[in-house]
């Protein structure tokens, strides 16, 4: 099937795009002999970026990450790096004072990629497709999105969802042009509205996007220097550390830790980190009998030497996890929690209490039958085999027989759905929905969530979740409630927290203006501009 990948000509604003781009090789033209003449090379015509994620499908709920990323495409609202809620299509909001209705009005002169203006009915329309199940959308409680005229959404609720702000800022939620879709409803083409648009698609690896010459710049930006920009995706760390050494990326993400410190000393690659609100963990599947017993995940727990984990594999002993939720959450790291610990001897304690006995072969229970798990992850993040591979031996060391399994992403997901998940690690993001509520609330909902709890629930935790997504409740109970959450995570441990995550990028020392969304919603290609330093 053809999916038409081709650039969307523009209905409007061709003379423009003609005279931006004719000015554009003037420039260039005129500026080459003299830079030729200075010894100073010519920027690159496309800055060319690698990572570890895959183009996997045209549907927001698969790709938004990707396309949100690359300034491809925008959601209703945004979201500052402290997860605030601010303007993106939508230039202000407001709330009834039942909190029941609210009422978005959209930036005037915003257009999509095939010249068309973004108008309420379009964005409803994306809308509406972002509520079918299991969508993110589809757990606000929405009864009607309707459009008033060509600039104003109604979104009506049947009861007050202070999350909503957030949840529309989620990639899933991505406004598309009518024409993406096709007869089946299915995306066919990617016609969004923001700073850059799709020049060429190759999935699963290969994206290439060029300037949109006709966005409307809120704020007064400029347009951006960096004109062009390819994408790549490359399943090795090694991989992606080698293209920007030699110059064949400008822009590395997901390095691994051998590489990094490889990279640190590279004359012409620099380093940029952020700390992300994002905990690398082992999810369990708290319905095996072996794995029911709070005190054998408190066990489990007990065994993991986080610190050594965290300065061996992620370069920094600072990153070892002491709860669920890190500092950079400032709301909701909770710094009255005892903190998770390294401690052999009370692990072994524990699983005696909980009818476990020592053999020579490892562990038995009470029925006789040795302790033996699988542990599920995937390289998308090349640390994570590293740390499960040493989790193996720190359980080893207690008796625990636990096999390594690495796959990709999906097998995780799909092992929850399906039941046959014994234990899976993954570096979960908290901010996927700017406020860390809306993805707590999926992932220890009643039913447990794909990167959450599985065979486990509290109706504290749910009903605390709750009240902070329905209301905006005053701040000394808002902090109880996060309390209430994080205490009843600490203590029961339906996934164990290993390490706070910092992310490394490799950057060409010609690239200037990057810097690094800690809500890893945007590359912020249209801040970065080449300099004439060789």
């Amino acid at each position: 099937m053809k999916h038409g990948f081709k650039p969307v000509p523009s209905q409007q604003g061709c003379t423009r795009r003609a005279a931006l781009q004719t000015a554009a090789a003037s420039v260039a033209a005129g500026a080459a002999p003299w830079a030729q003449a200075q010894g100073i090379a010519p920027p690159p015509a496309t800055l060319q970026i690698v990572g570890p994620w895959e183009f996997t499908s045209l549907s927001p709920a698969s790709s938004g990450f990707m396309l949100l990323n690359l300034q491809v495409c925008e959601t209703l609202l945004g979201a500052s790096d402290n997860g605030r809620p601010q303007p993106a299509l939508a230039q202000r909001w407001q709330v009834s004072a039942d909190g029941l209705v609210w009422q978005f009005t959209l930036r005037p002169q915003a257009r999509f990629h095939n010249g068309d203006r973004v108008t309420a009915q379009a964005v409803v329309q994306s809308l509406q497709r972002a509520q079918k199940a299991p969508a993110l959308l589809s757990n606000a409680p929405i009864t009607a999105i309707t459009s008033d005229g060509d600039a104003t959404v109604h979104i009506r609720l049947s009861r007050p969802h202070n999350a909503l702000a957030a949840q529309l800022a989620h990639y899933s939620t991505l406004v598309l042009a009518p024409q993406s879709y096709g007869a089946d409803g299915k995306v066919q083409r990617l016609i969004g509205s923001g700073p850059y648009r799709i020049a060429k698609l190759v999935p699963p690896q290969q994206v290439e996007t060029e300037a949109f010459d006709d966005y409307d710049h809120p704020g007064s930006t400029p347009a951006p220097a960096i004109r062009s920009v390819a994408y790549m995706a490359a399943s090795r760390a090694e991989t992606r550390a080698l293209m920007v050494e030699g110059g064949q990326a400008h822009l590395a993400y997901g390095l691994d830790p051998a590489s990094l410190r490889r990279l640190k000393r590279h004359a012409k690659v620099g380093i940029t980190s952020v700390t992300l609100p994002r905990t690398v963990l082992v999810k369990l599947n708290a319905k095996l009998p072996s794995l029911q017993d709070v005190r054998v995940r408190q066990a489990l727990s007990l065994c993991i030497d986080r610190a050594g984990i965290a300065l061996a594999l992620m370069g920094d002993e600072t990153l070892a996890a002491t709860q669920l939720l890190p500092p950079v959450l400032a709301d909701w790291h909770n710094p009255a929690l005892p903190p998770l610990r390294h401690d052999r001897e009370a692990a072994q304690r524990l699983l005696h209490e909980a009818g476990w006995q020592r053999h020579a072969d490892g562990l038995r229970g009470p029925d006789g039958q040795p302790l033996t798990l699988e542990i599920r992850t995937f390289m998308d993040r090349p640390e994570l085999p590293l740390i499960a591979t040493a989790l193996q031996e720190q359980w080893r060391l207690a008796g625990l027989a636990v096999k390594v399994a690495i796959s990709n992403s999906g097998d995780i997901p799909m092992g929850h759905r399906d039941g046959t998940l014994q234990l899976g690690m993954a570096a979960r993001n908290y901010t996927n929905v700017p406020d860390p509520a809306g993805t707590l609330a999926g992932d220890f909902s009643a039913q447990g969530g794909d990167w959450g709890a599985m065979g486990w629930h509290s109706d504290a935790v749910v009903q605390a979740l709750a009240e902070l997504m329905r209301s905006a409740p005053d701040a000394r109970r808002a902090q109880a409630l996060r309390a209430t959450v994080t205490q009843t995570l600490q203590a029961e441990l339906p996934v164990i927290p290993i390490a706070w995550y910092r992310q490394h990028v490799a950057v060409n020392r010609r690239l200037q203006g990057v810097s690094l969304d800690p809500l890893e919603r945007s590359y912020r290609l249209t801040d970065m501009h080449w300099s004439n330093n060789t």
